[in-house]
């Protein structure tokens, strides 16, 4: 998609960013993925030889481009989750594939890249409680759905009711907006959350998918937030859990709005933020 390539130009162009702060992951290991998805399902990918039910819920031409693509964003989320163990805080201008199930690809997502990144800290002992904040406007179902039995990863998807995944699965804390929701409630709700949540999950790293999907002009979207409002969240959010000295790894996720200067502009303010409070 077009928008990473604008967002990261867009980064440089007004000096939130120097060329030294971003990095090319290359591929992950098999064994990174494979302890997220199915044997069966990463080797059809590898030989894309998936079948075309699973092509038509992803949603993209099956290629060798595109699974390419996949790997390189969950390599991404891998290392800048490593990074963020020395820095505090690390973002891949891609990533928040949280479609992705153990077993299969859904709306644009083929390897869920955060799921993979908290089991390879966890693989390599170098965190044992994780919290996923998702807060794109679509629920994580993928995401849930790895890590349903499993307590030491915690899953926390606020999404609009009405929005795709019509049939959602079940998060450790699932928060259901109704149509329309703006920056009052849809802020109100969120700092009346997150802070209980990490006092109660006491994590030892925190994933954040910061979608700006949930402003109002977003095509596929069906909240009521404003980009200033979007700004507000990722504020609330980088500097409530970097106050507590909590690792943090943030991925883009959905931006969909008709103009693409509204999505850069959304996504960009979340690295302006990050920038400023730990820059």
């Amino acid at each position: 998609m077009s928008k990473y390539e604008l967002l990261y130009r867009q980064l440089l162009h007004e000096g939130t960013l120097e060329e030294a702060n971003f990095f090319d992951p290359g591929m992950p290991e098999d064994t990174d993925l494979l302890a997220v998805h199915t044997p069966d399902y990463v080797q059809a990918l590898k030989a894309l030889s998936i079948d075309k039910a699973m092509i038509r819920r992803i949603g993209f031409p099956l290629s060798e481009k595109l699974v390419e693509r996949e790997h390189l964003i969950t390599q991404g989320t891998i290392m800048g989750a490593q990074k963020a163990l020395e820095t505090g805080i690390a973002l891949n201008i891609a990533g928040g594939t949280h479609h992705a199930f153990t077993d299969r690809g859904e709306a644009f997502c083929l390897f869920n890249d955060q799921a993979v990144a908290a089991r390879a800290l966890q693989k390599r002992g170098l965190v044992k409680k994780v919290l996923i904040v998702d807060l794109d406007v679509h629920q994580g179902n993928g995401t849930a759905q790895i890590f349903a039995e499993d307590e030491s990863v915690f899953t926390f998807s606020m999404h609009g009711e009405k929005n795709y995944p019509f049939q959602k699965e079940k998060s450790d804390l699932d928060i259901e907006l109704p149509d329309g929701t703006a920056d009052t409630a849809y802020l109100s709700i969120l700092k009346r959350t997150l802070p209980e949540l990490l006092e109660k999950v006491q994590p030892d790293f925190v994933f954040y998918l910061s979608g700006v999907d949930i402003v109002a002009t977003d095509k596929l979207g069906r909240l009521g937030c404003s980009p200033e409002g979007c700004a507000q969240r990722d504020r609330f959010v980088l500097e409530t859990i970097g106050n507590l000295k909590i690792p943090l790894q943030v991925s883009m996720g959905g931006g969909y709005s008709p103009h693409i200067k509204t999505i850069i502009d959304a996504h960009a303010n979340t690295y302006r933020i990050a920038q400023e409070l730990f820059g």
